[in-house]
């Protein structure tokens, strides 16, 4: 683990794996053999021979959605150095997105992956645009080379939980004057 999302973790973030709504995920423009799975499950994602690539065209677009509300605070995207991710743009809250209407919707970010944050160092996002999330899409626009084909190894997503408050355990407080 490196050091960033070391550190990540102690100020009370985590891995979000455990809140994704597994069921419910889409990943357009996947190959068939190298899907979406082998990127972000656990014991999947750690092993290097097993990506989610692209088909088509080098575009792919995932949509995860959440088991309850997060703040994503980073993101890890790992891919090897010629065919991974270059410019990945994301969403939160949207659903329903395809190619054809990606670009109507401003990215909530929008990142463009170095040599180091694909080999696993984390991207830090805007964190305001990001804290109450039930679902997270992720535009992944080209590759480093621009090649025809985009291999993702791992994508992880740092965060926390959203605590909500329970307002029938709230009481009303009588103003004395």
């Amino acid at each position: 683990m490196s050091a960033e999302s070391a550190s990540a973790i102690l100020n009370n973030q985590v891995d979000l794996l455990d809140f994704i709504d597994w069921t419910s995920i889409e990943c357009l423009n996947q190959n068939p053999r190298h899907l979406s799975e082998n990127a972000i499950k656990q014991g999947y994602r750690e092993d290097e021979a097993l990506v989610l690539e692209s088909d088509a065209d080098e575009q792919l677009l995932l949509y995860i959605p959440f088991t309850t509300v997060v703040k994503i605070h980073s993101v890890v995207i790992k891919g090897p150095q010629e065919e991974g991710p270059k410019t990945v743009k994301l969403y939160t809250n949207k659903e329903h997105m395809g190619f054809s209407n990606v670009s109507d919707y401003p990215p909530s970010d929008t990142l463009v992956l170095s040599e180091e944050n694909l080999k696993g160092k984390p991207v830090v996002l805007k964190y305001v645009k990001f804290q109450n999330v039930r679902s997270l899409t992720i535009f992944i626009e080209d590759n480093q080379s621009d090649g025809d084909v985009t291999k993702v190894q791992k994508i992880s997503l740092i965060g926390r939980t959203v605590e909500t408050t329970d307002m029938k355990g709230l009481k009303k407080i009588e103003d004395g004057h």
